[in-house]
């Protein structure tokens, strides 16, 4: 007999088969049957002997009473399962009632028992299985480590059994020994705190009150300050100061400029004006501002300490001659010099510089002071004071490159005789240079010390105590000799303090050099094209102009040496 329905057999679903339990009916079932197991006292669960382990749950029961007589083998599950509450919407026809048709693979073998016969397993199949003990396992691990049984060795003796005489009686050397090491170790925490306190302490210090004398931040034009009524002024010469140096020193705002709060000290190629042909030979090149009855360098033959024009020595700084029979040429590189020598000195104080080096073979920057009046007599007597001295080469340079910067003094009783060696020194970058960024330049100078440091006191590059006289402290012989004469020598500082030679008003001096005979660039390194000794050092220099120019650089900056700010002020 047909299940009966509401709806036509077409229409009917999957889900609504006797024989389908869906999933979205189950929970509702479920909740019904335990409501009624628990409210009928007659209810029991069924026996769970011999089912079935992957039977399904009690809430899949189905009310069979429809199906007919129950056989006497099902009497009691019939009972029991009498008692379940009926499925809504479903009745279910007796068993013997359903047709028996043969199914998609044929009829059903005689030998296999009939449905009736097995209806324990049909029955157990709807069955609820036996019910568990609910066990909570948790997923997370456990962070509580548990400690492993230690196995005791059998070799141990009894701890019973151990002597320990240090419990009865007590070690006088094992107090001493206590107290000895941590007595010791205070003792060493005392003496580095009293070594520090003491190190700060005596560390030179300006003292006294400063007075601001130049505060110059470059935020004007080219004209302001190298105008009239500016702080600066360009020394113009072609001589080599005293050290041999292959450029001249101009007046042109292609070397001297002020651009974006800079001041720039660019060199330029004398041949992009007169031509490398004219550079080497037969031709005259002429200086008309030359200021070298101004500065009157006493390093050069014929100077003299007064201001009366000299025409040997005027022409000498003033004027070249190309000539390729003696060798002679026009300096090859113009670049610029500037001095405050018009507008501030001073004789004790701070100097502050903040700049960036440039870069390029054989360029040489410097920061470094004068004195205004030669009180003691020419160059090296009345002193030097190098704040800033570099060279433009690349790291590799093996005498010092870019990455280094030197601070020093020079001093001594004769032109010749000059005592720097025993008051320079110098600072290092080890991953950088210094024409990466702007560094400051410091001197500290009073009448008892002298300082040079760049950025911080303890990148100090130089640090000096004035506590006994120069002429002592260069160790000089009693005698020397100039070639073949004998010299004997003097203390041109003896009626001066232990500061003298370095008690007077100095003045400023910013430039950029390049290449010289002075020993700055030794010879044989770095492959250096001329030699310091050779008649003709300007000429091999400019002759190699294809060599060095490259490593200039192309873009107008990275030769030229940038000036930020320069301060300075004076013990008042």
């Amino acid at each position: 007999m047909p299940i009966s329905s509401n709806r036509p057999e077409s229409a009917r679903s999957p889900a609504e088969s006797p024989f389908f339990i869906g999933e979205e009916r189950r929970s509702d079932r479920l909740g019904d049957q335990r409501q009624q197991s628990l409210s009928s006292p007659n209810a029991s669960r069924p026996s769970t002997a011999g089912t079935n382990p992957f039977s399904s749950p009690a809430s899949r029961n189905m009310d069979l009473s429809s199906r007919g007589p129950t056989p006497p083998a099902l009497a009691t599950q019939g009972e029991i399962e009498s008692e379940a509450p009926p499925r809504q919407g479903v009745s279910i026809a007796a068993r013997a009632d359903i047709p028996r048709t043969s199914s998609y693979y044929g009829s059903r073998p005689a030998y296999l028992p009939s449905r009736n016969s097995s209806g324990i397993r049909v029955r157990e199949a709807f069955a609820a299985p036996p019910s568990r003990p609910l066990t909570a396992h948790s997923t997370i691990p456990s962070l509580t480590q548990k400690r492993a049984t230690r196995m005791r060795s059998k070799l141990l003796d009894d701890p019973n059994t151990i002597e320990k005489p240090w419990i009865s009686k007590k070690d006088p050397y094992a107090r001493i020994a206590y107290f000895l090491t941590y007595g010791v170790a205070f003792l060493g925490i005392a003496a580095s705190a009293i070594r520090c306190y003491f190190g700060y302490k005596s560390v030179p210090m300006i003292t006294g009150n400063l007075c601001m004398v130049l505060d110059e931040e470059f935020d004007t034009d080219t004209d302001t300050v190298f105008g009239s009524g500016g702080n600066w002024f360009r020394e113009i010469e072609l001589g080599g100061f005293g050290n041999g140096e292959f450029e001249m020193t101009t007046s042109s705002t292609n070397n001297s400029y002020v651009q974006n709060g800079y001041l720039y000290i660019t060199p330029t190629l004398t041949s992009d004006i007169i031509g490398m042909n004219n550079v080497l030979n037969g031709y005259t090149y002429n200086l008309t501002d030359c200021t070298y009855n101004n500065t009157n360098p006493e390093a050069l033959p014929g100077g003299s300490n007064s201001s009366t024009f000299d025409a040997t020595v005027y022409y000498q700084t003033c004027g070249a001659v190309s000539n390729a029979t003696s060798g002679t040429v026009i300096n090859p590189v113009q670049s610029a010099r500037i001095s405050t020598r018009n507008s501030a000195s001073i004789r004790y104080g701070r100097v502050e510089v903040r700049a960036k080096l440039p870069r390029g073979d054989w360029l040489w920057p410097a920061i470094w002071m004068l004195p205004v009046n030669n009180t003691y007599g020419p160059w090296p007597l009345s002193g030097e004071i190098d704040i800033m001295e570099s060279r433009g080469n690349a790291r590799s340079y093996p005498n010092q490159g870019i990455d280094y910067v030197r601070g020093s003094l020079n001093w001594g009783p004769l032109s010749f005789l000059n005592a720097f060696y025993k008051t320079f020194g110098w600072w290092t970058q080890r991953r950088t240079d210094y024409g990466e960024e702007f560094h400051t330049y410091v001197l500290e100078w009073t009448s008892s010390f002298l300082r040079i440091y760049v950025d911080s006191r303890l990148s100090y590059m130089l640090e000096l105590t004035f506590n006994e006289p120069f002429f002592s402290r260069g160790d000089f012989p009693p005698v020397v000799e100039n070639g073949s004469t004998p010299i004997v020598l003097t203390n041109p500082w003896v009626n001066g303090t232990n500061a003298t030679p370095f008690d007077q008003p100095f003045y400023l001096i910013l430039d950029l050099a390049v290449g010289g005979t002075s020993g700055w660039f030794p010879d044989n390194l770095g492959n250096k094209p001329w030699l310091d000794g050779s008649n003709t050092a300007m000429r091999q220099f400019a002759l190699a102009q294809d060599q060095w120019y490259p490593t200039w650089g192309s873009d107008g900056e990275s030769q030229s040496f940038m000036i930020d700010y320069v301060k300075m002020w004076e013990l008042c």
